[in-house]
């Protein structure tokens, strides 16, 4: 049995693009796993995953959770902040 490779989204979308030109020339969702090194359920979870998105709409995605990541960070930074302040404030310091 093989290693297990992660593949990127960016590559998900492009195998993805290249099935559906496989498929529209005759070949079966078999023919095409095999032909990539994915087994049907890995097929069907990206279609699931990634089938509509286009290269545009991944680097969106990717851009909007590393701005969700550093409001997150921001937020708990700020809460931290707070509570200390708070205790502080409380002559508990």
């Amino acid at each position: 049995m093989g290693r297990r490779k992660r593949h990127t989204p960016e590559e998900v979308i492009a195998r993805l693009r290249d099935a559906d030109r496989l498929l529209s020339e005759g070949k079966s969702v078999a023919q095409v796993c095999q032909q990539f090194g994915v087994s049907e359920a890995t097929y069907h979870r990206w279609r699931v995953t990634f089938g509509g998105m286009k290269q545009d709409d991944m680097r969106e995605l990717k851009r909007l959770q590393e701005e969700n990541r550093r409001l997150k960070k921001a937020v708990a930074d700020l809460t931290l902040d707070k509570m200390i302040l708070k205790e502080v404030a409380e002559g508990k310091w």
